[in-house]
């Protein structure tokens, strides 16, 4: 049994007794949550009454023995200000994401697996107005939101006859119909990101999606490719003015040697040039180096850069403070 303390994986000393006894708690846990893994499904990803991610893969997928991996939520949800105090980000940081929530623009969250995207995810929706009806679509329910009025929609895998199966696409699609004031989509991974965009070009502003990638120019790369799974035939030229029109910022996190989560950039799109979609940096974090103990050393800075979705703010009521685009911190 390995367990992950900050950021990193311990072995605990711990195990199971032999194969059939780990496999009778995949058992027990799967059946209650109605789902099933035997020969015939040797692969299940399920969600705990807590909303911990529960993914298990037994023989003869798994050549060693079954497999149980659980990334459990804390019992205390990660806030704010402890991503301040953690160092992910600064607070000028947060202040910036936090009117961009307010003020209604679309961002797309960016990262590795395990980079901190949905915890993220988070904290930036605790900004949103308590007034706005939210609709959240997700394959394993994760995010947990605090407003009143949110309407959370989960896919649906196929049953024993592979029938059945509801996918993130359809749900994106109903949810247009719901009267929704937000959309927020745990993570955006096939041909969904088209209708994700339709909508966030079509008045429902203020949208929230994360994505699998290494840099907020990789994400953007994604976002296209998987436009394309959705065959369409539309030209790569209109998908990219799409995205650059639906899309307002990019921000991106990861995780780096030492186990530690910092976001590394907030990159705001500020349209096309040529067949290219142009970005600028607002915030970076530069690494400079590791101490005795391991620990990343590095500074968080503003590239004094204002953004052009800073007047849209403004006349939103979010006026930004011009201190935020001159800030630095070192760690």
């Amino acid at each position: 049994m390995y367990v992950e303390r900050a950021g990193k994986l311990e072995i605990t000393g711990l195990s199971f007794k032999d194969n059939q006894h780990l496999m009778q708690i995949i058992d027990r846990i799967v059946s209650r949550v109605g789902r099933r893994v035997d020969e015939s499904s040797p692969m299940v990803d399920a969600r705990l009454p807590d909303g911990s991610r529960v993914n298990a893969i037994i023989p003869p997928l798994a050549l060693d023995g079954p497999c149980l991996s659980i990334r459990r939520f804390g019992r205390d949800p990660v806030t704010a200000p402890n991503m301040i105090d953690n160092k992910t980000l600064t607070e000028p940081m947060l202040e910036l994401l936090a009117a961009m929530v307010k003020g209604r623009l679309n961002l797309l969250i960016s990262g590795g697996t395990g980079a901190g995207k949905t915890t993220l995810l988070n904290v930036l929706s605790g900004f949103i107005p308590n007034s706005e009806r939210i609709v959240t679509i997700e394959d394993a329910a994760e995010l947990q939101l605090k407003q009143e009025h949110i309407v959370r929609l989960e896919t649906r895998p196929p049953n024993i006859e592979g029938k059945g199966a509801v996918r993130m696409r359809q749900l994106v699609i109903n949810s247009l119909r719901m009267r929704p004031d937000r959309i927020v989509v745990g993570e955006v991974r096939g041909e969904e990101a088209f209708d994700m965009l339709q909508a966030m070009n079509t008045g429902h502003e203020g949208s929230l999606t994360t994505v699998h990638a290494n840099s907020p120019r990789d994400a953007l790369a994604r976002v296209e490719n998987m436009v394309s799974m959705a065959n369409l035939n539309i030209p790569e030229r209109a998908v990219r003015h799409q995205v650059a029109s639906a899309i307002h910022a990019v921000v991106q996190i990861a995780r780096l040697a030492d186990g530690s989560r910092k976001l590394q950039t907030v990159s705001e799109i500020v349209g096309m040039e040529g067949d290219t979609i142009s970005m600028q940096d607002i915030f970076v974090f530069d690494r400079t180096g590791i101490d005795e103990s391991g620990k990343v050393r590095g500074v968080f800075r503003a590239t004094g850069i204002r953004p052009h979705f800073a007047d849209r703010l403004a006349t939103g009521g979010c006026r930004l403070r011009p201190e935020i685009f001159e800030s630095k911190l070192e760690i």
